[in-house]
């Protein structure tokens, strides 16, 4: 049976676990106040449950400043099947410790596809053109995307769909992400509210992005576990080893348990060892 991210089970975990959290960020950026270039045909109005968007229709980055910035910035990209963005853990937990690395961190709330696959990549693309316009301001000399699950597969696809310099991230972080819409190992429901019904071959092959890899794909650091049953880890390994097949500097760090959706959440087993890998990684990135 095909199962939409989050399942209940994790969805009403996360909600408990995040219900009354604030976030603090220190300004946010509307993407196109005066209005975006593509429609994506929803008709529902955006609704914010506290934990996660249904039908976003006004996109923005909620930014977070270090007070000694480093030189490095992330633009997180939260997942949601691409029929949610579920902005908490995945988005703005991480937010005090990156930014106690000295790193520019933004959380992105993006429009959904609404089988309209170039909108998200468009809001994507438009946060980092702004980002990367307050550069010198914010001490930005790198600025990378990170992913979670659907929002991984968003950041791998602005990590292998980029058309100029300025599009393109520097880095990739992608924690247990869909990455191939093959339907023998995709999540189904993101290949389809990301597509649609009946998708032709052509484009299923066009947004499976371990075929997309060059050997100009930024640097990837990726995260799963072995036990996902959700998003099957053959997704991460098949775009690692895309990655090394083009040459292209790739970290995969695969954990025995944990199934899906523990991007930053206390209750993962290893969230220490991949925390510390993951600030080391970052840090060879100036060397």
């Amino acid at each position: 049976m095909h199962r939409l991210f989050p399942t209940l089970a994790i969805a009403l975990s996360m909600a408990f676990a995040l219900q009354g959290q604030t976030w603090h960020p220190d300004l946010v950026i509307k993407l196109w106040p005066d209005g975006a270039p593509t429609d994506n045909g929803e008709t529902e109005p955006e609704k914010d449950f506290g934990t996660h968007y249904e039908h976003p229709s006004d996109p923005d980055i909620s930014v977070y400043l270090p007070e000694h910035p480093c030189g490095l910035a992330v633009l997180a990209i939260p997942g949601g099947g691409y029929s949610g963005v579920w902005y908490g853990h995945e988005g703005h937990l991480p937010a005090a410790w990156y930014v106690e690395q000295g790193i520019v961190y933004a959380v992105l709330k993006y429009r959904l596809p609404n089988a309209h696959p170039q909108v998200p990549l468009e809001d994507v693309q438009q946060a980092m053109r702004i980002m990367r316009g307050h550069a010198d301001e914010w001490n930005i000399r790198k600025l990378g995307v990170q992913g979670c699950s659907a929002g991984g597969h968003l950041a791998s696809t602005a990590a292998t769909h980029y058309r100029t310099p300025a599009e393109r991230p520097d880095f990739q972080i992608l924690f247990y992400p869909v990455i191939t819409l093959d339907p023998a190992c995709t999540h189904y429901w993101s290949s389809h509210f990301l597509l649609g019904d009946n998708p032709s071959p052509q484009l299923l092959q066009r947004y499976s992005n371990d075929q997309q890899v060059t050997s100009d794909t930024p640097p990837a650091f990726i995260l799963a576990s072995s036990d996902d049953d959700l998003v099957p880890v053959r997704n991460s390994i098949l775009y690692y080893n895309a990655l090394v097949a083009h040459g292209v500097p790739a970290s995969m760090h695969l954990y025995p348990s944990g199934g899906h959706g523990w991007c930053w959440r206390d209750n993962f087993p290893y969230k220490p060892q991949y925390v510390g890998e993951l600030g080391q990684w970052l840090r060879t990135l100036f060397e």
